[in-house]
């Protein structure tokens, strides 16, 4: 395409023409510092607000111990789609690890203990740790590759438990329902190994992430196995030979749970997130990858925060602290 000549146009006639006028550049120097300017307020306003702005990108930490299982996939997915935030996994291999991360701020969230856990940690950690959203309750069963009920389990024999605070005195009245040992008082959410006052079986305390080893080993012959241990070990549901009633009034404190820092606690970011578990598609995804023993629960972030300082008074009495 030819541009215009800025020549002037011939004069078929020999009349006196006036001489063209030169146009003056300053309109459109005008125009354009004006758009320039607009420009320049467009991008403040936009970096002045976008850190309070939800649709904005970002991408959020979360601590799990089962980050290979298949939902959290479909999590992930849902999490860009719906609310363009980028969700990054850190993978722990311990129940130790998480709570200190997400103090240290390596992490944003963690989804990973229930209430009675985190009540046990933010204690002796003098930690401020916050529930913001429930997602399930998972029954602790207690595993036998050679027995088949806990009475079949011989006098004397190895049975192993986790050894963290929480899990062990959970582990213990599960042993107890199942009428292999008995613990002073009856026990309670803070029993200890030094709590048993009589016992059918040998009691071994191990890491949660190493219960299931043994059993498979045979250095156990029964354990107490934590779901996400059971489920990457494989241990077949039928090996479950008792387990606790995760729908009973009693198991509120052991509702699994997002953690954020205390000043997070009302992040809308994060509280969108932890809603999200509750997703049809990531529901199923966690029932398939558990073999349908979730018990889905929604909590109120108030009602949870309220729970968790209940357990925090009762540990305390405890001597927890």
């Amino acid at each position: 395409m030819t541009e215009p000549s800025n020549a002037p146009e011939p004069n078929p006639s020999n009349e006196p023409q006036l001489p063209t006028r030169r146009r003056s550049r300053w309109p459109v120097i005008t125009a354009i510092t004006a758009v320039v300017i607009a420009a320049v307020v467009v991008v403040v306003v936009a970096v002045t607000r976008g850190g309070d702005d939800d649709t904005d990108a970002k991408t959020v930490r979360i601590g799990v111990t089962d980050a290979s299982q298949p939902y959290w996939k479909t999590y992930a997915d849902l999490a860009k789609q719906r609310l363009n935030v980028t969700v990054k996994y850190v993978n722990f291999n311990d129940y130790s690890q998480p709570n200190p991360a997400l103090k240290e701020k390596q992490l944003e969230l963690n989804e990973f203990q229930h209430i009675q856990y985190l009540a046990n940690y933010n204690t002796t950690a003098h930690d401020d740790l916050q529930p913001i959203g429930a997602t399930a309750v998972y029954p602790l069963p207690l595993y036998s590759l050679n027995y088949t009920s806990p009475s079949a389990i011989p006098d004397g024999a190895k049975v192993a438990i986790p050894n963290d605070a929480i899990n062990q005195a959970r582990g213990l009245l599960v042993l107890q329902a199942a009428g292999l040992v008995t613990l002073k008082n009856g026990g309670s959410a803070f029993s200890s190994t030094a709590d048993i006052a009589t016992k059918k079986v040998d009691v071994v305390t191990l890491d949660a992430s190493q219960t299931a080893g043994a059993l498979k080993s045979g250095s156990v012959v029964a354990a107490i196995v934590n779901n996400n241990y059971a489920t990457s070990a494989g241990l077949p549901h039928t090996a479950a030979v008792f387990q606790d009633d995760p729908a009973s009034a009693s198991a509120a404190p052991y509702v699994n749970i997002f953690v954020a820092r205390a000043a997070d606690k009302d992040n809308p970011t994060y509280l969108k997130l932890a809603e999200l578990y509750h997703d049809p598609a990531v529901e199923q995804g966690v029932q398939e990858s558990n073999g349908g023993t979730a018990i889905f629960r929604k909590v109120a972030p108030a009602e949870l925060q309220s729970l968790l300082k209940t357990v925090q008074d009762q540990a305390v009495a405890a001597g927890k602290k």
